[in-house]
């Protein structure tokens, strides 16, 4: 049997057995693409049903918007928190952050050391040393700038010492 249109195409020697078979072929193929499009989409609704969760457009869209506001103010704390850091910080500069303290007997008198020399300085390496001189007679105090990690009086002993101290020498 001779069909007119395998005929008008030139197919006449085409077994139609063969035709049979990559037709079937190419149904099972096209039927394994179908299951697997239903599958991904089955998991696509599954994931868009958990995101909405029974939400209808208007809540959605609420919710969205208060995520927007909730991120805008965590922004406006960040900036705050920055801002209020960096104050810290040039606060911190000024501030008495290195000590070294010396005790000492002045007058190698058996009454102990009870004197002692005290340095304090900010990050800058600026402040005073405190020298305190313990005698039988009383107690002095002295102060001495500090600028820059230098004094433009000379330093005793002890107080050079505190001094090396405070600055980490």
């Amino acid at each position: 049997m001779v069909s007119k249109l395998f005929h008008n195409m030139g197919l006449d020697d085409l077994d139609i057995g063969y035709l049979f078979i990559a037709l079937f072929v190419l149904c099972v193929i096209l039927i394994i693409l179908l299951a697997i499009q239903i599958r991904k989409t089955s998991l696509l609704k599954k994931r868009l049903d958990k995101f909405v969760l029974g939400k209808d457009g208007k809540s959605l869209e609420k919710d969205i918007i208060a995520l927007y506001e909730d991120n805008k103010f965590l922004k406006m704390g960040v900036e705050k928190n920055k801002k209020d850091i960096r104050t810290l910080y040039k606060n911190m500069e000024k501030t008495f952050q290195k000590i070294g303290v010396v005790k000492y007997d002045a007058f190698k008198q058996m009454g102990g050391q009870l004197s002692f020399s005290l340095a304090l300085l900010d990050e800058n390496n600026n402040g005073f040393i405190l020298n305190s001189v313990h005698s039988t007679d009383g107690c002095y105090t002295y102060t001495k700038e500090i600028k820059g990690g230098a004094c433009e009086i000379s330093l005793g002993e002890e107080e050079q010492e505190a001094l090396a101290m405070a600055m980490g020498e």
